[in-house]
């Protein structure tokens, strides 16, 4: 479980998150949403670690993170995964090279050891004779697999994901939003997405932290989003005339249920 407690940032005496607490929980995968500006991914760069807030803390399973020495840190980095929007994978390195990287830098198993967790992790995101293959061979698809694999290459406890459907056409993101749900629950990882895409958050779900402003408006679920009665939140999920017209038939099925 990660926590982040009362969380407050500025740049330049302007302040962009305001007192923030949320908890993001172990073997689930965990959204943080939010309109372009609102400050989500300053939130998960403090959640990272890549940002230090000047108000409040961030633990990892209890460990706070601005109590910890050099050594400590890089313990804990090692300890997780990064999926980066874009894939950002080594034009330079073949499939199987990008999936070797972390465990190059970072793994003290053999090289032998390494070849079989990369080979590993390759079939495990479902990739196909691929391993020759460099990025610019492969569709967009198949590079955000490559990049899940190296972000489990060395098998984290935490798996961070900046818009995994960035630039995707809706029915390779669905794939992907379910290999993300499968792994995060296979391995019992604190996975955290941060996304603005609704089918992601209807999907997999299963924590939703919504950022407004720099403010924590809402806490829920899938389940519970369309019953929020934040104004920000109904504002951000019905901006689409598809979950326009989601919003007019449960009003319609409420309603029919009241009067029976």
């Amino acid at each position: 479980m990660i926590e982040a407690k009362n969380v407050s940032k500025w740049f330049d005496g302007q302040q962009v998150l305001y007192d923030i607490s949320a908890t993001f929980d172990t073997g689930k995968t965990n959204l943080i949403i939010g309109q372009s500006g609102s400050g989500k991914t300053v939130f998960m760069k403090c959640l990272i670690g890549l940002l230090s807030p000047e108000v409040g803390e961030i633990l990892y399973d209890g460990r706070k993170f601005r109590n910890m020495n050099a050594q400590e840190k890089k313990k804990l980095r090692m300890e997780i995964g990064m999926l980066f929007q874009g894939s950002a994978l080594f034009d330079n390195e073949t499939v199987l090279g990008n999936v070797m990287f972390p465990l190059k830098m970072f793994s003290p198993l053999s090289h032998e050891e390494q070849l079989e967790r990369a080979h590993f992790c390759i079939n495990r995101v479902g990739l196909v004779n691929a391993d020759a293959k460099y990025p610019s061979e492969i569709s967009g698809g198949m590079q955000k697999r490559v990049a899940i694999a190296r972000a489990i290459a060395l098998n984290p406890k935490y798996l961070f994901c900046d818009e995994p459907n960035s630039g995707l056409d809706p029915r390779t993101s669905i794939l992907i939003d379910e290999l993300l749900s499968d792994i995060t629950h296979e391995y019992g990882m604190t996975t955290i997405i941060n996304t603005h895409d609704m089918n992601s958050v209807l999907g997999i779900g299963e924590k939703i932290v919504f950022i407004n402003k720099g403010h924590c408006d809402w806490i829920g679920n899938d389940r519970t989003i369309f019953r929020s009665t934040s104004q920000s939140l109904n504002d951000f999920v019905f901006a689409s005339k598809l979950f326009q017209e989601v919003k007019v038939f449960l009003e319609r099925e409420y309603e029919a249920g009241k009067e029976h």
